[in-house]
């Protein structure tokens, strides 16, 4: 009994919806991260004096490899360094703001079809229009 309600769940068009959903927001997720890291932040780093989002870091306890100042943050993980990542959260947030975005414009555009498909009047089935035909009928020959 409980295998067969878990497969008719599983193999409804929801569940199937949702993992193509899945699938394709992971492959979303990593061309969104694509344009932050590699389109956006530069010229930003640019705009703000050649600064590197990703190598914005606060050193809060030297590594136990190597004394500081580090270089970059993955010389800073390397020796151990506990570091608060502020250009890492930064290159997060654009990131969460560019899908948050892309989202939006993909639900206002669907919303804005389906308004389309509600707005169209439907025309009646035959079969009510042949009962309405039957009704004028009758109504002459009284």
């Amino acid at each position: 009994m409980f295998l067969k309600e878990f497969r008719e769940f599983a193999v409804k068009g929801n569940v199937v919806d949702l993992a193509v959903g899945v699938i394709i927001g992971g492959a979303f997720g990593t061309i969104v991260t694509s344009l932050v890291n590699d389109v956006i932040m530069p010229p930003i780093g640019l705009l703000v004096g050649g600064v590197d989002f990703t190598n914005l870091f606060v050193v809060l306890k030297e590594g136990a490899k190597a004394v500081g100042p580090y270089p970059s943050l993955a010389a800073a993980k390397a020796a151990g360094a506990v570091t608060l990542n502020l250009g890492v959260f930064i290159n997060t947030v654009i990131n969460f703001l560019i899908v948050a975005v892309a989202v939006f414009i993909l639900v206002k555009g669907i919303n804005r079809l389906r308004r389309h498909e509600e707005a169209a009047p439907a025309a009646p089935p035959r079969s009510e229009v042949l009962l309405e035909e039957i009704r004028d009928l009758l109504k002459k020959q009284k």
